[in-house]
């Protein structure tokens, strides 16, 4: 069994080029400027690799795996299982 991990993204680094979005639809939306917004779940294990993926495949390098729990500095749609947002 492996463990848990999320996604993030570092806002500052991102550029809001969607490419993320178009390759994990299941987990990222974008606001209405091209940003992500991560639907805050724990990736199943099904989505790994497309997920591993994108993290490489972004051109600004915003995108990152997380152990455990938390996603910090990433924005999470509303009612998406966190209340907080990146401001």
């Amino acid at each position: 069994m492996t463990a848990p991990v999320r996604l993030a993204v570092d806002l500052i680094a991102c550029d809001g080029r969607g490419l993320c979005a178009e390759l994990l639809p299941e987990l990222i939306t974008l606001d209405d400027w091209g940003y992500p917004l991560l639907s805050g779940r724990t990736v199943p294990a099904a989505l790994r690799g497309e997920v591993s993926a994108a993290v490489q495949l972004c051109p600004r390098l915003a995108l990152r795996l997380e152990a455990g729990a938390g996603a910090a500095g990433s924005r999470v749609r509303p009612g998406a299982g966190s209340t907080s947002q990146a401001r």
